[in-house]
């Protein structure tokens, strides 16, 4: 088999060329920039293009396959010419569905925790020695791509989300997959400027629900208003699994699962939110075969996926924590949480507003309140990603408005906002750096090791 791929360097667009490969494909590939890890990580199989940019050259009639990812245009030449020569194009949601046609197919979808909910699921599959595949959004301990893909796993577990599979398809990527079981862990609009209304936005998970095949499974956390009333409407032959947070305790910063027939499972994440994360994963598994037993054995040894809760130093006073959550939704769920975990220590939380729907003054007012927890708070951004997004430039005070709170430090250079942190009291204290940018390049394990010292 010959697989071209157009944008070879994407996150999973790269993961997926190297798991073909694996499998003996022929892979090849184009994109006009490529970074590491993909870089370095395509460039030890043979499979970096050896100049950036698209030739149509390259689109030949011996191909089996294109696959292009969303960082192409409409226009891509190399699209073009496989158009033009009647090639079978594929997003890569749509490839997936090809290689996973005879096996049985697990969505994890929702605005939040699909990526932890993902990766526990496979972490517990892992540890009891199931045989699966997968697709992940995050690169994970003990696993070495992104994407797996076999011919002899029963089964696929796949993150999903609701962006558009291709430049040239707006379907969301999950309705692709076609699954048998779907899991929806919560619905809190983002992205505005794929999804301009909140109910467009939900119209996605929605359409997901309905797609499901007769014998279908739907799990979905029932604490959410939406998604209840998306679990509970009347699907002819689809089962409904709703779930809440699992029951637990804290004691002394370490959360501990409350069971009837296990007694108190440790756990070396925490939060609410990941209760509730705990939770959904059960549910799949238990619908894959797995006994109570063999999850609660297994889920004491997850550590987290990538960026997500990371601990970067701590000490018996102080600890610094970085997390991916930017949207409003998971800027609040994890500020609570890492306050939950320890409340009798002063919580500084600092997000960076760094995505196109942070930045954009109809969108900014969902960011209300979402650092109430906090002691201290503060935000950045970076006036040059406005300009680089052409959007209309903000002012700090109309970031302390948005977030409706008096005391929100607000800081646009790096620097300052570094010198702003060394300068707290950090006996006693905690610190959560919350971002899907770099805040302007700050090196946050230095600054970390620092605060800790």
């Amino acid at each position: 088999m010959q697989v071209h791929f157009i944008a070879i360097g994407g996150s999973v667009m790269h993961n997926l060329a190297i798991a073909l490969h694996h499998k003996g494909y022929k892979v090849s590939g184009s994109d006009d920039e490529i970074y590491d890890p993909a870089q370095s990580r395509l460039q030890s199989l043979g499979l970096l293009p050896a100049e950036m940019g698209w030739f149509p050259k390259k689109i030949h009639a011996d191909l089996d396959a294109v696959i292009v990812g969303m960082h192409a245009r409409k226009d891509n030449p190399e699209l073009a010419r496989a158009i033009e020569l009647g090639l079978p194009v594929y997003s890569y949601p749509e490839y997936i569905y090809q290689q996973s046609l005879h096996k049985q197919r697990v969505v994890i979808a929702g605005s939040h925790g699909k990526t932890t909910i993902t990766s526990m699921i496979l972490h517990v599959l892992r540890y009891n020695n199931r045989l699966f595949d997968y697709l992940v959004g995050a690169q994970l301990e003990g696993f070495d791509t992104m994407v797996k893909l076999t011919d002899n796993a029963p089964t696929i577990i796949i993150e999903g989300d609701e962006y558009p599979a291709s430049p040239t398809d707006a379907n969301p990527k999950f309705l692709h997959y076609h699954p048998h079981i779907a899991l929806i862990s919560g619905i809190a609009w983002d992205h505005y400027n794929v999804f301009p209304t909140w109910e467009v936005y939900v119209d996605q998970f929605e359409k997901l629900a309905e797609s499901l095949p007769k014998s279908g499974i739907l799990i979905f956390d029932e604490t959410d208003d939406m998604l209840d009333v998306i679990g509970k409407n009347e699907r002819v032959d689809v089962r409904p699994v709703p779930y809440e947070a699992h029951a637990h305790r804290i004691v002394n910063g370490q959360t501990f699962l409350s069971t009837a027939d296990y007694g108190d499972v440790p756990l070396l994440v925490f939060g609410e939110h990941n209760m509730k994360n705990i939770s959904g994963a059960l549910a799949v598994c238990t619908e894959l075969g797995l006994t109570h037993a063999q999850f609660y054995r297994a889920i004491q040894t997850f550590k987290g996926a990538a960026n997500r809760m990371e601990t970067l130093a701590k000490n018996d006073k102080t600890a610094a924590f970085k997390d991916f959550a930017h949207a409003p939704s998971k800027v609040e769920a994890t500020t609570k949480a890492a306050k939950s975990q320890f409340p009798k220590r002063i919580l500084v939380a600092c997000v960076e507003l760094h995505t196109f729907s942070s930045l954009n003054k109809d969108f900014i007012g969902q960011y209300a309140h979402k650092l109430d927890a906090a002691d201290i708070a503060a935000v950045y951004y970076n006036p040059h990603t406005l300009m680089h997004k052409r959007l209309a430039a903000i002012e700090p005070a109309e970031v302390q408005a948005a977030f409706q709170r008096k005391d929100l430090h607000v800081f646009t250079d790096h620097k300052a906002l570094q010198a702003f942190l060394l300068d707290q009291k950090w006996t006693d204290a905690n610190l959560l750096m919350m971002s899907s940018g770099t805040f302007g390049g700050l090196n946050l394990k230095e600054l970390a090791a620092e605060i800790v010292q």
